[in-house]
């Protein structure tokens, strides 16, 4: 009988990229994921620690761990990603005694390490020989995916720069994920080659400031010169869509935006954070622009790229922002009229500027206030933006059957749903809204559709 594993993932993108690269080396190994998490012979919590409530949750799930390797100590738990850092933390591991592997953000290593420093010589003998097999098919490097996964997926995540060298003042990335590294053009590409023929659809290339991308190379290529090589790789494998996240807005230049524009597979949504709308709280966040850069740079956006979708995100409740500030950050977003608002209460960081200089002094009644003011006036501005799509037919991808409805999104990452009796999952579709709201869009297909069927390659684990 195989043994199992079960990566239980918390937080952002790059963490969902850093689970399946654990996923793909313990496939590798032999491994294969528990359908059921109780079933895992190792168990991992990929962290978070951006937010409290996330670091709540990692805890509360890791003292249930500890419950359950003192019952079944042959159990394998690892803690992985934010919590752990790029420095070895000592008090984390008082904390967590029962715990047997630690792994810092986006590294694999020390699980792989241990579990082969378990394996007794004929298993040994057997991984290398699934290892050297493993080469003789695939590009070493590659990512294979789960085999549950594989056919299914439809989107992936793929890093291209890691950490951050930034350093807002309540952002705890580069103190957890350590200083800005750009993966090789070489390696981005073997990647997204393997996820597109094992069945994936759409990659959306990851960069805490993707558009930083390059910047620690000397003479490297950009981001534009990178996806002008991921689009040709995807015009060789069948991938449809490249999208690509987080932008800031002072790394966001004309070249990038021409270049969106000219590709046709890397599609017309771009997420830009603001963060706020006052000056000054943005120069006490150490964002390094004004509300009016902004205003200038989503002008831009839309006179380069006009079919464009933007998101942002934004902060409310930061040290010291008055209602007067906040204000400022509600008309801002009332006169742009953008088509994504992520929107965080304040919540300190240890560690960061922001919670050793300043005072988290915005009461929580106030905080949740202000967040619920903006995503009601967001709410409005959606509905009228996805109106104007009513009765229009729009290309959607496919990415699962949920509730009855399979489930896709355009180009613009707008949600639709739709009903059909074929299997459409990983397909195209024409879709012709009948219905919008301001989170999602229902539709239906016009004339006769059927999902297209297409060669694909698995590799097995």
């Amino acid at each position: 009988m195989k043994m199992k594993y079960h990566i239980w993932t918390l937080g952002c993108q790059m963490n969902t990229a850093d689970s399946q690269h654990l996923a793909s080396e313990l496939e590798r190994m032999g491994y294969e994921a528990a359908l059921n998490p109780d079933d895992a012979d190792i168990y991992v919590v990929n962290t978070c620690v951006v937010r409290q409530s996330a670091e709540d949750k990692a805890f509360g799930r890791l003292s249930e761990l500890g419950q359950l390797k003192r019952e079944q100590p042959q159990k394998v738990i690892g803690v992985m990603g934010c919590m752990v850092g790029v420095r070895d933390s000592l008090a984390l591991r008082k904390r967590l005694p029962y715990v047997d592997v630690f792994l810092p953000p986006s590294q694999p290593e020390p699980m792989i390490d241990f579990l082969r420093g378990r394996m007794t010589e004929a298993e040994t003998l057997d991984f290398e020989a699934r290892a050297r097999e493993q080469r003789d098919r695939i590009q070493d490097g590659d990512l294979i995916l789960p085999s549950h996964e594989q056919g299914r997926l439809v989107t992936a995540h793929v890093p291209v720069v890691y950490g951050c060298s930034h350093a807002c003042s309540f952002c705890i990335i580069p103190f957890r994920r350590g200083i800005e590294r750009s993966r090789s053009v070489g390696e981005i590409v073997n990647h997204v080659r393997s996820l597109a023929l094992q069945g994936v659809r759409e990659v959306t290339l990851l960069g805490q400031i993707v558009d930083r991308y390059g910047k620690d190379i000397p003479d490297g290529p950009d981001l534009a010169d990178l996806l002008r090589v991921v689009h040709q790789t995807a015009e060789e494998t069948g991938l449809e869509r490249i999208r690509f996240l987080t932008s800031h807005p002072n790394w966001m230049t004309d070249r990038l935006l021409e270049t969106v524009a000219e590709l046709p597979r890397v599609m017309p949504h771009i997420e830009v954070p603001v963060q706020a709308g006052d000056d000054a709280v943005l120069a006490s966040m150490k964002r390094g622009y004004t509300a009016d850069d902004y205003r200038r740079l989503i002008a831009r956006i839309r006179s380069i790229i006009p079919d464009v979708s933007i998101a942002t995100d934004i902060i409310v409740g930061f040290c010291g922002e008055t209602d007067a500030q906040f204000m400022e950050t509600y008309n801002l977003l009332a006169e742009l009229k953008l088509d994504k608002v992520h929107i965080a209460r304040y919540s300190p960081r240890p560690g960061t500027v922001s919670e050793r200089r300043m005072d988290d002094d915005v009461p929580e009644d106030e905080k949740d206030r202000r967040f619920h003011k903006l995503d009601e006036m967001q709410a409005q501005v959606l509905a009228e933006i996805n109106a104007r799509s009513l009765g229009v037919t729009l290309p959607v991808l496919v990415e699962d059957f949920h509730k009855g409805k399979w489930r896709g999104r355009t180009p613009q990452n707008k949600l639709v749903f739709f009903e059909d009796a074929g299997d459409w999952r990983g397909k195209l579709a024409n879709v012709e809204i009948t219905w919008t709201g301001p989170w999602s869009m229902q539709g239906r297909l016009p004339g006769a559709q059927t999902p297209a069927e297409e060669p694909l390659m698995v590799f097995a684990g």
